[in-house]
């Protein structure tokens, strides 16, 4: 049976820099330090694409505030 995903969202609770890696981590159901750690991974090793792609989702994702 099929569960309604919540929307995606930054997180205002699992935050270090602007909640994307919380709130992608609260939409995929699994820990933030994943996603955390693959950015700072792409970050190291790709340099700025890395930097750019976590941009974009902090200008793209809404907030949990803006509900």
């Amino acid at each position: 049976m099929l569960s309604a995903k919540s929307p995606l969202r930054r997180s205002r609770e699992n935050l270090i820099i602007a909640g994307v890696c919380g709130g992608l981590a609260s939409y995929f159901g699994i820990d933030a330090i994943w996603f955390r750690l693959g950015f700072l991974i792409s970050l190291l090793f790709g340099g700025a694409p890395g930097l750019i792609v976590y941009f974009l989702l902090w200008l793209l994702i809404p907030s949990e505030e803006d509900n």
